[in-house]
């Protein structure tokens, strides 16, 4: 489900959550000092991190500031310390949730669970404009229930136009989204991509349906008015 990094120095422990997280579905790197821990937050980008307060090289305390100097990777401690003081002083310094030793892997599992669900951002919604049905997350577009088979090019640029229905979009806007996903050397233009997006759509420049140019400025995509009536 997801990658998950432990710092845990007693290595029974740290080899028992690994298994079991495991078995739970998740990707997991297990550490056994803070330093080692933190290596891992920047090299391997984990989606969680469940840390142990008593780590041989660095308390936990100092690892979690260290964590949240770097990175914002939510943090679950896991620890035999369980005095209020301890639990407050390290929520207030940007820990996410906080479990008391002795616990069972399932809790974890669930308090990780719990964690990611508030922290992780929602999907994005499908596009729908008319016939036409964008799915971010797929990366798949169709129209009246056609597959478009768009390049990764032609799905950003109608991605972006769909997510500004109705409004005019210009070129240079759709130049700085598209200019992360261009080859190297590409010669390709706005242009380019705009015709071929609208052969898919089964359209022209001369009789657009959903994709209209707005001379001198941009694009603008919009349902033909029989497709909103429907």
């Amino acid at each position: 489900m997801a990658r998950i990094l432990i710092a845990e120095d007693a290595a029974d422990v740290r080899d028992a959550l690994e298994r079991a997280l495991v078995a739970a579905g998740h990707q997991v790197c297990a550490r056994e000092s803070g330093m080692a821990m933190l290596r891992e937050v920047t090299r391997w980008k984990p989606e969680l991190v469940v840390l142990d307060l008593g780590l041989p090289d660095l308390d936990g305390g100092l690892v979690l500031d260290m964590v949240r100097s770097m990175s914002e990777v939510p943090v679950v401690i896991a620890s035999g310390r369980g005095h209020d003081k301890d639990v407050t002083r390290l929520l207030l310094a940007g820990a996410d949730d906080y479990l008391v030793k002795p616990y069972s892997a399932a809790e974890l599992d669930a308090r990780i669970r719990a964690v990611l669900r508030r922290t992780q951002p929602e999907p994005p919604a499908l596009l729908v404009v008319g016939g036409l049905r964008i799915d971010p997350v797929g990366r798949q577009a169709t129209i009246d229930g056609r597959d478009l088979r768009l390049t990764r090019l032609e799905f950003e640029l109608l991605s972006h136009l769909a997510e500004r229905r109705d409004r005019t979009v210009p070129r240079a806007e759709l130049t700085r989204r598209l200019r992360p996903h261009v080859p190297a050397g590409g010669r390709d233009t706005i242009d380019t991509h705009v015709y071929a997006v609208r052969r898919k759509l089964g359209e022209s420049a001369a009789r657009p349906a959903y994709l209209h140019t707005v001379r001198g400025v941009g694009y603008q995509l919009g349902a033909p008015p029989q497709v909103d009536g429907a």
